[in-house]
């Protein structure tokens, strides 16, 4: 079916602090003489929340000082970092092409809500103005249930609802998971959108590709097993398969093929 909705990851998808994360993870590990974070650990971090990505993390560092110490050093960091983040190339342009095609739009983050202010206030009126606020979940939603972050497809079900609900209380009909297109560009995200029942656009950052280079479909599919916390009855739900269309892999969010997903765009409003 046509798309009628779109569900947007935010970090290094939309803004570039995947990058910064990396750059204030490899401050504090050469203060200890530790190596930079490999990829192959950023890919694992890389869309989870935050309590589940420090666990891994931490596993692999090895430094001297408790979670706590570093969670402190991190944050101070993070607090002169993220607020000088911007926007990735073609977001801009995509989500104003997308609302100007009268699509639906929502954010499904696992930043928690201090570092989601510190990231989105000086860009507000750039890139995050076209989500209404209350299609905007966060990792610390209390809505979200403990554990059940992304891989899980909670998040964009989530998402999903903060746009029907709102649908429901004007008359409109509601917009079904195979109807949404979901935006990611951690591993971890794609599963959680393909488990939601959701098509998925991958857009992966250049070295995180080549910790899946021969794996690209299996990431497309949902199929990378990063989801283990399966409640009841959830086994095998929502899975995809290799080669079944659902999944696009993409450089950038430039150039993006609307006529792909059935979105009419008025003329005009294409360029990005």
């Amino acid at each position: 079916p046509p798309i009628r909705a779109c569900l947007f990851d935010m970090d290094g998808l939309l803004i570039d602090t995947e990058d910064l994360y990396t750059k204030v993870t490899n401050t504090i590990l050469a203060e200890f003489g530790r190596p930079n974070l490999p990829w192959s650990i950023k890919a694992r971090l890389q869309g989870r929340p935050g309590p589940a990505a420090t666990q891994i993390f931490y596993e692999w560092a090895q430094l001297p000082i408790p979670i706590s110490e570093y969670l402190l050093r991190s944050s101070a960091l993070q607090q002169t970092t993220f607020p000088t983040c911007a926007p990735l190339p073609g977001a801009v342009s995509l989500l104003r092409s997308l609302v100007s095609a009268g699509i639906e739009v929502a954010l499904a983050t696992s930043s928690h809500s201090k570092n989601f202010a510190l990231k989105t206030a000086h860009l507000e009126d750039v890139l995050f103005n076209y989500f209404p606020g209350d299609q905007v979940v966060r990792g610390d939603d209390p809505r979200m249930k403990p554990g059940r972050g992304k891989p899980a497809p909670d998040i964009y079900l989530l998402a999903l609802e903060t746009i029907n609900s709102r649908r429901r209380a004007e008359g409109k009909d509601e917009i079904a998971p195979s109807e949404c297109l979901v935006f990611e560009d951690a591993v971890p995200g794609v599963e959680s959108g393909r488990r939601a029942g959701m098509r998925v656009v991958w857009v992966p950052h250049r070295e995180l590709l080549k910790e899946y280079k021969g794996r690209e479909e299996e990431v497309l599919a949902g199929l990378c097993g990063e989801h283990v916390e399966v409640e009841e009855g959830e086994e095998g739900k929502m899975i995809g398969r290799v080669g079944d269309g659902w999944g696009e892999l993409r450089e950038s969010l430039v150039g993006f093929d609307f006529g792909r997903y059935g979105i009419l765009v008025p003329e005009g409003e294409t360029l990005n």
